[in-house]
């Protein structure tokens, strides 16, 4: 694993084996406190909701359907598993936890504000998801203002940093100024002196672009060409145009599942990946997405993944948990952040939002260390104060409800246009910089 360097320094590139897992969302540079003001007004089901009645009961909010559909098996399979194994482990509070799944959508819909009507219906107390920090955004007051905990397994998006969310919002997923840094400087290291970005236009999209731009141009790069466009467009040969025009050495490329279309306007108009360095990221960086495209299409280009190695036993246990699962990015994140709520709820001895609440950042880091629900639950009960460090890394939530420390997998597609379980390499680093 590599340490990322400060802003702007080209990073080392080292080997390393087993899998790394994605994160999405973006907004602008910044960091704070957890913010504490009050959100919408609550709603009858909502009031209802996050006070809490002796079960823990989990509530996700992930994609079966939309533009990222294809990271919902993983993340329902990690919240699954976990759910199993607290469980087994004796539950939270002496009782069984139940685990809700709905479909979050994609921000095209009012799926996800249906999705979270329902839950706060059967009062949960918790909600996992959206993978979409979009989704979130759309969702986010309606959840803390009924009391109940928003924990996003996947959000990159930096805007949710210092949003003002009760001190209810937390992730597992590290703020996209990490994965920018990583990107930005990785074109850099690569001697793509010049840069053109293609981002989508949503919090993710921009956010995303801001950062790796100000990591290209402070590494000594120029990103020559910037364009923001609407994933929803049917045609992208202009935006191509515009950055063909300027001849860059690096293409940058943020977005879901709408780069399907832009890399075909790409080789249509000969900045192919042979000529070009391509760059994806944790929304496109996609095994089914391209696999129609000609051999080679996508051979050498490069994409980053927010998360650590995952261990092949985890992988083993969540093929148990669904068999055919063909894909595990967001599966450490989404197990992580079951097993901090159930943790959160034993220290709180409560199941109320606002109660676990008040513990996620204090089972997060400073005790004794553990690494599964079991053993850390053991010894909150033994009156010691613990350390969860998860399947997804250390986790260690800063006030602002986000992990202080992350790790960024770098991969590489090969000539069948898909990209190994095995990253390239690990680079990690503090989130303050």
């Amino acid at each position: 694993m590599t340490r990322i360097a400060p802003l702007g320094r080209a990073l080392a590139v080292a080997a390393a084996a087993s899998l790394a897992l994605t994160a999405c969302g973006g907004g602008s540079d910044s960091a704070g406190t957890k913010a504490t003001d009050s959100a919408a007004p609550a709603s009858s089901d909502a009031a209802a909701a996050g006070k809490g009645d002796g079960t823990l009961n989990l509530g996700t909010l992930l994609p079966q359907t939309g533009s990222l559909a294809y990271l919902g098996p993983p993340e329902f399979a990690g919240v699954d598993l976990a759910v199993k194994e607290i469980n087994e482990a004796g539950g939270v509070l002496g009782k069984q936890v139940t685990a809700s799944h709905t479909d979050s959508g994609d921000t095209t819909t009012q799926i996800a504000s249906q999705s979270v009507d329902s839950l706060l219906a059967k009062k949960v107390d918790a909600i996992i998801g959206a993978a979409s920090s979009s989704v979130s955004l759309s969702v986010i007051d309606k959840i803390t203002g009924a009391g109940v905990v928003h924990f996003s397994p996947a959000n990159t998006s930096i805007e949710l940093t210092n949003y003002k969310d009760n001190g209810l919002f937390f992730r597992t997923a590290p703020p996209d100024i990490l994965q920018g840094r990583v990107l930005g400087d990785l074109a850099v290291a690569d001697g793509d002196d010049t840069v053109a970005i293609m981002a989508l236009q949503d919090s993710y999209g921009t956010g995303l672009a801001d950062s790796t731009e100000k990591a290209v141009t402070a590494g000594g790069g120029e990103v020559v060409e910037k364009i923001i466009y609407d994933p929803k467009a049917a045609d992208f040969s202009a935006d191509v145009a515009k950055i063909k025009a300027k001849n860059p050495k690096g293409i940058v490329l943020i977005g879901f599942a709408e780069t399907n279309k832009v890399v075909q306007e790409l080789v249509k108009q000969g900045l192919t990946a042979d000529k070009h360095h391509w760059y994806m990221v944790d929304g496109n960086l996609s095994n089914t997405n391209f696999l129609k495209f000609p051999k080679g299409t996508l051979k050498g280009v490069k994409g980053t993944l927010p998360g650590a190695a995952a261990p092949d036993a985890f992988q083993k246990k969540l093929l148990a948990v669904d068999p055919k699962l063909e894909d595990f990015s967001y599966a450490p994140e989404s197990y992580d952040a079951a097993n901090l709520i159930a943790l959160a709820a034993e220290a709180a001895k409560s199941d109320a939002g606002t109660d676990i609440a008040t513990k996620l950042i204090e089972v997060s880091k400073g005790g004794e260390k553990c690494n599964d629900f079991k053993t850390c639950v053991e010894l909150l009960k033994a009156g010691k104060d613990i350390d969860y460090d998860g399947v997804s890394g250390p986790v260690e939530f800063n006030d602002a409800g986000d992990p202080s420390t992350a790790t960024i997998g770098i991969y590489q597609y090969g000539a069948d246009n898909k990209y190994p379980a095995k990253a390239t390499d690990y680079r990690s680093g503090n989130i303050a910089g």
